[in-house]
């Protein structure tokens, strides 16, 4: 089975403004999408809560998560590090029917990693710092006896998607195929989530085939 979802457009009229209370605040029309597939659940049973909403408006896709897991660990703060053995958001997307995608990869305090090309590895490249900074992202944690939260916004421009000229038109006119996860290889207890189903049997989120369909409107 494939998931999509129907992203809807908002206005923000001034992003001088921009920032997490005003990007929370436009998105709570939006509907929370779970990321709640364990894919290898006899070999990472552990399940955190993770949830994340999508929308757009003339110059970015935006990305709200909110994570609830017994350990928050943000150990990389230097873009291109490896992302992914911390508390790690990823938003997978291709805009040519999954030949070619982009790799988002964050922590909880904006480090990030972006990757393109196919799914062979020796294929991919990665942007750079400065690419990479392009994307605004917007975070809050609170941490209690019963547990840690962390909620993360990102503001990703088109121009972050720097081998394909993406425009409002566009998202509107093209099939666009994506999937999102949650994962943290380093943390206490190692987990891989999906959105969208990933039938293979090890741990690889590098598998468009599996991506589901995200409609813009």
């Amino acid at each position: 089975m494939t998931n999509s979802i129907i992203i809807s457009s908002i206005n923000l009229e001034n992003s001088d403004l921009k920032g997490y209370q005003s990007l929370n605040e436009l998105l709570r029309s939006t509907s929370w999408n779970h990321i709640n597939v364990a894919n290898w659940n006899e070999d990472y049973p552990y399940i955190p809560q993770a949830k994340f909403r999508v929308a757009y408006d003339k110059k970015a896709i935006i990305i709200q998560y909110e994570i609830e897991e017994e350990v928050i660990k943000a150990q990389y703060h230097v873009h291109n590090d490896n992302i992914w053995e911390d508390s790690c958001v990823e938003f997978f997307i291709s805009f040519d029917n999954k030949e070619h995608y982009y790799n988002f990869e964050f922590n909880p305090i904006g480090a990030g990693l972006i990757g393109y090309g196919t799914n062979v590895k020796t294929e991919r490249s990665r942007l750079t710092e400065e690419q990479i900074d392009q994307v605004d992202v917007f975070s809050t944690i609170e941490r209690a006896q019963t547990g840690s939260k962390w909620s993360l916004i990102q503001y990703i421009p088109f121009t972050a998607f720097i081998h394909n000229q993406i425009t409002n038109s566009f998202l509107k006119e093209n099939k666009i195929f994506a999937n999102f996860y949650k994962c943290g290889d380093h943390l206490p207890r190692p987990h891989f989530l999906s959105w969208n189903k990933i039938d293979h049997p090890t741990p690889n989120f590098h598998l468009p085939e599996f991506f589901g369909e995200l409609i813009f409107k």
